[in-house]
């Protein structure tokens, strides 16, 4: 197919997509990896990767911006030396460190999809409000738990949902939905800690940088990070002997949904309440909810989030179509992605909202 003609898009539904990777006869590694760069031209670089990647089968969720490239995906390990080279010979990502998972072989995404995005991070940042040239001191696993060891302040710069089934101990956890409220919250939190060691973290570094540049841009004097987040973390752990201060599992942004980093299990499960840190999507795709569920309320609740859902997920896909397209809000989560343990999902009203 000549490349003017070729399609840069998935053209396969769920079902089709579940069959083939099924049908894989290979391994597959699961990486990410990401790097603030100024790109003129975040079409064409999107363009120029879709077609390579397309070809070595590469599944996975990136993003591009003018300000730089955020990556989660899977790749055939039969493709990888091309993959390296696909990438470090893409003007601005030469050299761009790869963050590999501890759990490999895995079928964490079904398709391809690059998006061009206004960031790579939404965050709500006027462009004067940080300088992401201008960031903080990156540590590695020892000289990270070195300084927790020394009373350190450890912040965890991710949302409420992902430190609810793994933390590192002692952390400052913000109770927020999004990266762009945590922000400013963090800056209030830690008002009167200016002159003091700042730890930062989160999945796999990309938060960190902008938070680290932000609170230096406030007057932040000693702001460092983990550098490649809890993903590179639980690689050196693992291959320097080092002690593990992370407890239980590592959120991630595939169908994984967790990484486990130790064998804590933090999480209850939001229907029973009993320890459980597997997270799931509610089975009715209008709503989609993310959260925690054991195995025995999977199986009671068919993988929904309550008895309304489970009911509703039942019905015809043209009716359920119908109800969708009359509902005046786009989805029944459209504000609300995730649940908090305090809320009872199990006797929320679907019908009412």
């Amino acid at each position: 197919m000549k490349e003017k003609n070729k399609i840069l898009h998935n053209k396969f539904g769920r079902k089709d997509l579940e069959k083939q990777l099924a049908q894989e006869n290979f391994k597959r590694t699961t990486l990410s990896f990401y790097k603030y760069v100024i790109i003129d031209d975040p079409l064409a670089m999107r363009k120029e990767l879709f077609i390579k990647w397309d070809e070595l089968k590469i599944k996975g969720r990136i993003y591009i911006a003018k300000e730089g490239i955020n990556a989660q995906l899977s790749c055939p390990q039969t493709h990888w030396d091309k993959f390296v080279k696909s990438v470090h010979s893409t003007k601005g990502l030469e050299n761009i460190p790869f963050k590999i998972a501890l759990e490999e072989n895995l079928s964490s995404f079904l398709k391809l999809t690059i998006k061009i995005k206004k960031q790579i991070v939404a965050d709500g940042l006027n462009d004067n409000e940080y300088d992401v040239t201008n960031v903080g001191n990156h540590l590695s696993a020892k000289e990270w738990n070195e300084c927790i060891n020394n009373g350190a302040t450890v912040v965890d710069v991710r949302n409420h949902y992902e430190s609810r089934i793994g933390h590192f101990k002692g952390a400052l956890k913000p109770d927020v939905d999004t990266f762009r409220e945590e922000l400013p919250l963090i800056k209030e939190k830690l008002k009167d800690k200016k002159e003091e060691k700042i730890l930062l973290y989160c999945t796999g570094g990309i938060r960190c940088e902008k938070t680290s540049s932000y609170l230096k841009h406030h007057g932040f004097k000693d702001v460092n990070q983990l550098h490649g987040g809890i993903i590179d973390y639980a690689k050196q752990i693992k291959e320097n002997n080092l002690e593990n201060k992370f407890i239980g599992k590592n959120f991630v942004f595939d169908d994984r949904l967790g990484e486990r980093i130790s064998n804590d299990v933090i999480g209850t499960c939001d229907q029973c309440g009993g320890p459980c840190d597997d997270y799931t999507n509610c089975n009715y795709v209008d709503c989609n909810l993310l959260f925690i569920q054991c195995k025995k309320c999977e199986e009671k609740y068919k993988g929904c989030c309550n008895n309304n859902c489970r009911k509703m997920s039942k019905l015809p896909k043209d009716e359920q179509r119908k109800i969708r397209k009359a509902r005046k809000r786009p989805s029944l989560t459209s504000f609300k992605k995730s649940i908090r343990p305090q809320e009872n999902i199990a006797e929320r009203n679907i019908n009412s909202l």
